[in-house]
């Protein structure tokens, strides 16, 4: 943190006047914070996802939002990126609350000498951490009533995808990168699928790892999976390369049950692999699987 920073961070805080306070649970833990900030700089896409959902609009955005719904929130001020907060803008900015989390959680101490801040991050127990974020926000933005109802129409939507799920035997989940393939099992980043639909997984024994386990086409065959889960990275980031669909266009892959029935759902790349666990994300994935399930009925 330079001196001009702070020193500019000094000169635009306001004076202190009371104001109710709320506590609600965080990534590390309860924290008291004043309630219905009037300004708040977003650097996680979770965050600014749910937020959105809730009609919370932040002042203060991240440089590249990479999700097309999100797109009306350009007029908020660009504060740094996911990785790396710009310290100068976010104090010229002066939000009232900030928030990190996932990529951006690291610097919550770099952004908390400028305001107050919070970690949101979502953890391996992405439907039960993102449910509690949903809460959180609903708390410091007195918007209660409404985020009990868009919990209530979450757990719903579970509900469906759980009793269509019965008897649709296994399920495989999978990042592709280019012409690299890993798969994710229960407990892992994006094995938050396996709980939420109900389908078991093909592969037993699968390493909880964030960067999940390096797989071959002959893995996909031997476990031949009922269901196949894709997440395409480079499509998520907006990568040059081959895609999801050319790398699993493949005659291993195409002698599975899954190819053979039509079970091969290309998940929407930018909510599971950037802004997984936002609501909107969560929704428009069941939403797919919801889909996918009605339409093998």
């Amino acid at each position: 943190m330079t001196a001009a920073v702070l020193a500019l961070a000094a000169s635009v805080a306001p004076i202190a006047t009371w104001a109710q306070e709320v506590t609600i649970e965080t990534a590390r833990g309860p924290v008291t914070l004043e309630a219905n900030p009037e300004s708040v700089a977003v650097y996680d896409m979770a965050a600014m996802d749910t937020l959105d959902a809730l009609g919370v609009v932040p002042t203060g955005r991240i440089d590249n939002l990479r999700l097309k719904r999100l797109e009306h929130l350009d007029s908020a001020t660009p504060v740094g990126t996911i990785f790396e907060p710009d310290l100068e803008k976010l104090a010229g900015l002066n939000p009232d609350l900030t928030i990190v989390g996932g990529r951006s959680a690291p610097k919550l101490q770099d952004v908390a000498q400028l305001s107050n801040a919070i970690d949101m991050t979502i953890g391996e127990d992405i439907i039960g951490d993102s449910r509690k974020r949903l809460a959180a926000y609903g708390t410091i933005f007195g918007l209660e009533n409404k985020a009990a109802q868009m919990d209530a129409a979450l757990q719903a939507k579970l509900d469906k995808v759980q009793a269509e799920a019965k008897n649709q035997g296994t399920a495989l989940v999978v990042l592709t990168n280019g012409p690299k393939i890993s798969a994710y099992g229960v407990g892992s980043r994006f094995g938050w699928i396996h709980n939420a639909v109900g389908l078991p997984q093909a592969a037993q024994g699968l390493a909880v790892d964030p960067h999940g386990n390096a797989i071959s086409f002959e893995f996909i065959a031997e476990h031949n999976p009922d269901w196949l889960f894709v997440i395409d990275r480079g499509a998520a980031i907006g990568a040059e390369g081959e895609s999801a669909k050319d790398t699993l266009d493949n005659p291993l892959v195409a002698q599975t049950n899954a190819a053979k029935n039509g079970h091969i759902l290309y998940l929407n790349a930018a909510d599971a692999y950037i802004a997984g666990g936002g609501y909107q994300a969560m929704m428009e994935m069941l939403d797919q699987v919801d889909a996918a399930f009605g339409a093998d009925s």
